[in-house]
């Protein structure tokens, strides 16, 4: 893979390896997130997707998560638009805005032997704190107010 492609390349033109390599594996956006109706405000919960295991902030079913979850949001280049909602941190935004990502993302963290783990290593997942929905009644009673939009 190219060196820094992310600097190089649009969104838009990534091969699918490429885009997918910029995912740092936080597991924010498998957070279950409300919207205000009236103000269109986004409030993360730390209820997160059933098939995020938040030990590894991984997907267990990441291939045919869609045919688990119906729902479930499918980053795409066509829709850099709208990654309003993700958080400041997440590599997608960052390069949709023009911005570097953290030394700690695994694609700069790899120099340094690293992995995908840096990002949970780093405490910038959501590792240790989410809870499966599973074990959750109501997500209000879990809105966090730390994960900056």
């Amino acid at each position: 893979m190219a060196e820094k492609f992310w600097e190089t390349t649009a969104l838009q033109d990534l091969t699918q390896l490429q885009w997918e390599s910029l995912c740092d594996g936080c597991g924010k956006c498998c957070l279950h997130k409300l919207e205000d109706d009236e103000t269109g405000e986004v409030y993360y919960t730390r209820v997160a997707c059933k098939l995020l295991d938040v030990t590894t902030c991984r997907c267990t079913k990441y291939n045919e998560r869609l045919q688990h979850v119906p729902d479930c949001i499918q980053l795409k280049p066509s829709d850099l638009d709208t990654f309003n909602w993700l958080p400041k941190t997440c590599a997608y935004r960052l390069v949709s805005e023009g911005k570097p990502l953290y030394k700690w993302h695994p694609l700069l963290a790899k120099k340094t032997k690293s992995t995908r783990s840096s990002t949970v290593k780093k405490g910038k997942s959501v590792a240790d704190f989410a809870l499966n929905e599973h074990d959750v009644d109501d997500l209000q009673d879990h809105i966090i107010h730390w994960v900056e939009i």
